[in-house]
């Protein structure tokens, strides 16, 4: 089998989306720690929110900028992994990593704020993403999407925005917006997942390859181009994906959807897990208030 590193170092490491991470997670680490001026109701952030922003920032150059990116383009399997980590895992940390009143500064602006707040709308958000996540997937849809640099970039651009959305309800900061109770949070993320499991079922139980971006040579090279320069495809003599696996297509195919599928449950599963002690934790606390209360009012 060939060897990625045919591809150059450009296309294994992509150093300028390397560049804009360091350069967003910077203007992040500067503006928590030294300009928290410039924002109105500023507090210090605590550590453990700060490795969320980090791990996510750290999250999305692994999986879009280092060889994962380009593995992504030769193995469906891969992509779909892309696809659970930087949708499912990387938006909830963003969320909780960047604090409220900076949150304010972003959304709460004349044009943004009403947008912001249609999209954010639990029952919206969650029919966007799931909606534009499974048409994404169709067939018709991803090999062009796949192939052409300008709408790969504004269709993974928005299903990003889409996500961020999603997620919001159940990571949503005090001030900004109502928040959910536990049971409701519960029943959302459910609810997410019964949305996207269509998506992923169509995938694993296909019987023939769905994606000319994977099965097809000329495609294959269209969307190679994606990540990897001109110049250095020209110079290569290239037949297909198969020149870097072993793995059979339709196993490739079948294994991408299982791999989304649990990827989701185990974020998912963690999620309702934590959410249901905390919902537990607090209806305790709610019920030893009212006894108190009780006993104090009769003595």
């Amino acid at each position: 089998m060939a060897n990625l590193t045919l591809f150059g170092f450009e296309a294994l490491w992509s150093p300028y989306y390397l560049i804009g991470i360091l350069l967003i997670s910077g203007c992040y680490f500067v503006l928590i720690n030294y300009r928290r001026d410039l924002f109105s109701g500023a507090a210090p952030i605590p550590a453990k929110r700060q490795a969320a922003f980090y791990s996510g920032m750290f999250l999305l150059y692994i999986f879009k900028g280092s060889p994962v990116d380009l593995l992504g383009h030769i193995l469906f399997s891969v992509h779909m992994s892309q696809m659970a980590v930087v949708y499912l895992v990387v938006p909830p940390l963003l969320i909780i990593g960047i604090p409220s009143w900076m949150w304010n500064k972003l959304v709460m602006r004349k044009v943004i704020k009403p947008v912001f707040e249609l999209m954010t709308k639990p029952i919206l958000a969650i029919l966007l993403f799931n909606g534009v996540f499974s048409l994404y997937h169709t067939p018709v849809v991803f090999d062009v999407v796949k192939t052409d640099p300008v709408y790969h970039a504004a269709v993974s651009s928005f299903i990003f925005m889409t996500a961020l959305c999603m997620w919001w309800p159940v990571f949503r900061h005090r001030g900004l917006s109502n928040d959910m109770s536990g049971l409701m949070k519960m029943a959302y993320i459910f609810a997410n997942g019964v949305l996207l499991t269509p998506a992923c079922a169509l995938i694993i139980f296909a019987k023939v390859p769905l994606y000319a971006a994977y099965s097809d040579p000329a495609s294959w090279m269209n969307a190679m181009a994606l990540c990897v320069p001109g110049t250095t495809l020209e110079g290569l003599s290239l037949t297909g994906p198969e020149m870097f696996t072993s793995m059979p297509l339709m196993e490739d195919q079948q294994l991408g959807g299982i791999m989304m599928k649990i990827i989701q449950e185990a974020v998912y599963g963690t999620l309702l897990g934590f959410i249901f002690f905390q919902w537990v934790r607090k209806e305790r606390e709610k019920d030893d208030r009212e006894l108190e209360a009780i006993l104090s009012g009769k003595g």
